[in-house]
């Protein structure tokens, strides 16, 4: 009896330990090739092996290429439009008022209008802001006290190609929507309202003089 159960337990054994042979076989060979995802591949390789240290500490050929930049030329100004008898040439729409929140919004306004209407917008920029000191002259004496500071703020919405036909309709809309304290004036650009922009450096213009 002892030897039947003997023969049954070796001859379990023996298939135990082929159908385990494949496996540990299969895990001794991971272990000595050890492995690493590539995304949803698997490979049996380093790609640094050859190299251990390369490209360690280096990120630029991740980053794009850099664009030399140009050197920013001064700003022309650009050749005027004549107007004709059917449309107008270049126009300022002058904007001015001490709240510059009611200023940038009416701006911002006249500006979709345009766009709306199909008035060509060739650009709308800000003005340097002027200040304006209050001074109070004491009853008795002659020293002036500051008592406040103005700050008045313009905006320059330039429109071309307005036809003479809805120009009268334009300006009623307008003067309709037309904030209080904000000063509406459509005039004609002109050389002196582009020099305007720039501020003035008399100092810097001596200096060219006597070069010159």
């Amino acid at each position: 009896m002892n030897r039947a159960v003997t023969k049954v337990l070796c001859l379990r054994n023996v298939t135990f330990l082929k159908q385990a042979a494949p496996t540990v076989t299969r895990l001794a060979s991971i272990r000595q090739s050890p492995l690493w995802f590539t995304g949803n591949s698997l490979a049996s390789k380093r790609h640094y092996r050859s190299m251990p240290t390369h490209g360690i500490g280096r990120y630029k050929y991740l980053l794009p290429k850099e664009v030399p930049r140009k050197k920013r030329e001064k700003l022309q100004m650009k050749q005027l439009k004549p107007g004709t008898d059917t449309e107008y040439g270049v126009l300022n729409i002058q904007l001015t008022g001490y709240d510059m929140t009611l200023v940038e919004h009416y701006s911002q306004y006249i500006h979709r209008l345009c766009n709306r209407l199909k008035i060509k917008v060739e650009e709308s920029y800000a003005m340097p802001t002027k200040s304006t000191e209050i001074s109070v002259l004491q009853e008795q004496g002659t020293k002036m006290n500051v008592e406040g500071v103005i700050h008045c703020h313009e905006r320059i919405v330039q429109i071309s190609g307005l036809s003479s036909v809805i120009a009268p309709i334009v300006v009623e809309v307008l003067q309709t929507n037309q904030p209080e304290g904000v000063q509406l004036c459509i005039k004609e650009h002109t050389e002196a309202e582009f020099n305007a922009r720039f501020k003035a450096r008399p100092e810097l213009e001596g200096l060219i003089a006597q070069i010159s």
